[in-house]
């Protein structure tokens, strides 16, 4: 499932695409999603609106990184909580909130699938 995810396959059949673009991953475009899978026809969007809840898993993914750079942080710095992480983890936020919008969404039509 975690392959699929990451590959951007539909939930249903696995062979079609969420996304129309083959770079998910790092475009700084808004993201284009196929209202449907062109394979076997599973519509995505279920209703206005459904992707709300996929911000609040972009919000754990945008902790997660933060979590993440912190830790790494902490090796190469005096203190447990210098100041000097800050400016990295704001950094990595930013770089990596293009790549948070599109995987929660496609982490949200995954967890919702039975629905």
């Amino acid at each position: 499932m975690i392959q699929k995810i990451i590959t951007n396959k539909c939930p249903n059949c696995g062979k079609g695409h969420v996304y129309k673009e083959k770079n998910i991953y790092f475009n700084f475009k808004k993201p284009k999603m196929n209202k449907e899978c062109d394979h076997c026809g599973y519509v995505f969007e279920k209703e206005p609106g459904f992707f709300f809840g996929a911000m609040y898993v972009s919000y754990a993914l945008g902790i997660a990184e933060a979590i993440a750079v912190f830790i790494i942080g902490t090796f190469f710095f005096e203190s447990t909580f210098d100041l000097r992480i800050l400016p990295w983890i704001i950094i990595t936020i930013l770089a990596f909130s293009s790549f948070n919008v599109r995987i929660a969404r496609i982490i949200w039509i995954y967890l919702l699938k039975g629905i």
